[in-house]
């Protein structure tokens, strides 16, 4: 039962050198490393050439670019390794469920921190000021919504999680990934150790058992984007630290561990609470169906680089 649940197995005649430097989980992680710092190169050079990170480049084209830079290096080093190392079809991206999947993502995200904000307003937090119709959204839904979601969930989720709950099991790829995800976001403006610790919790764990019980990156990908733009875009709160200038234009009050402070709602006991709600959910569905891979590192390395 647990196989099932892992996308890539060695093949069974492959040399030992190849089980070490090519198929094992460490290898594959380095693997992609090494893609999506030349691809990010390349592209952000390609970007520079174009003019599309300059001053004078119109707020559009200069958040083309920017989903450009931190969607497709990921995007391109993951279907690289896929197809060329594990040489496996994509499950986790077939294009049959990146519009349904989405979908279902996108209005699971808007959901989850509509209902974060609800009770930031209920407990007296959360305050709109005024309205702004002409905020330049599609930069926003370009640039912290698709980009974003799209680049850290390949990165987190289809190879940090993936490969590491290949080789370790679902505990320690939860753990690996949440980690990695909040030590992520601890340059961002604002950031403090609460906050990062916040959105590994929140996030990290929330997105990591989705995808354990789903195997759908679009699933995670549009709930990812569509909780950045409710947040930046929609309510006005600032994007893990970065400013936003959304629709409602609204100020918030109250102790940091409350509000979020100025790194947003992302660091508010709030979010975390209701994302933690979610995760235990999913985590008592995922134990009832055993789909949980049990931490067994020293049979993994038998099999994988024994000869056979």
């Amino acid at each position: 039962m647990h196989d099932q649940t892992i996308a890539f197995t060695t093949p069974p005649d492959a040399p030992r050198w190849m089980r070490w430097l090519l198929f094992s989980p460490l290898a594959r992680i380095a693997i992609f490393v090494l893609l999506f710092m030349a691809l990010s190169f390349a592209t952000g050079a390609l970007m520079h050439a174009l003019g599309w990170l300059g001053k004078d480049a119109p707020a559009t084209i200069h958040g083309l670019a920017q989903l450009l830079m931190r969607a497709l290096p990921a995007l391109l080093a993951y279907l690289l390794l896929v197809r060329l190392v594990e040489r496996r079809p994509i499950i986790e991206l077939a294009p049959r469920r990146l519009l349904p999947d989405g979908a279902v993502g996108a209005a699971a995200g808007l959901l989850l921190f509509s209902a974060v904000v609800g009770v930031l307003y209920l407990l007296g937090s959360y305050h709109v000021t005024g309205t702004n119709p002409d905020a330049p959204w599609v930069p926003a839904l370009l640039m912290v919504g698709l980009g974003a979601g799209i680049g850290e969930e390949i990165i987190c989720r289809g190879v940090l999680f993936r490969i590491v709950e290949e080789g370790l099991g679902s505990w320690w790829a939860l753990l690996v990934s949440a980690l990695f995800f909040g030590a992520a976001h601890v340059g961002n403006p604002g950031a403090t150790l609460w906050s990062s610790a916040a959105i590994a919790i929140e996030a990290g764990l929330l997105f990591g058992m989705i995808y354990h019980l789903t195997r759908s990156l679009p699933l995670c990908m549009g709930l990812h984007a569509a909780w950045n733009f409710a947040q930046g875009t929609i309510y006005g709160i600032p994007v893990s630290g970065t400013p936003a200038d959304g629709w409602l234009v609204s100020t918030r009050s109250g102790p940091d561990w409350l509000s979020g402070g100025v790194f947003g709602a992302e660091a508010s006991v709030v979010a975390l609470g209701l994302c933690s709600l979610c995760t235990l959910a999913l985590l008592v569905i995922a134990l009832r169906r055993g789909s949980i891979v049990p931490c067994r590192p020293w049979q993994l390395l038998l099999q994988r680089f024994s000869h056979r």
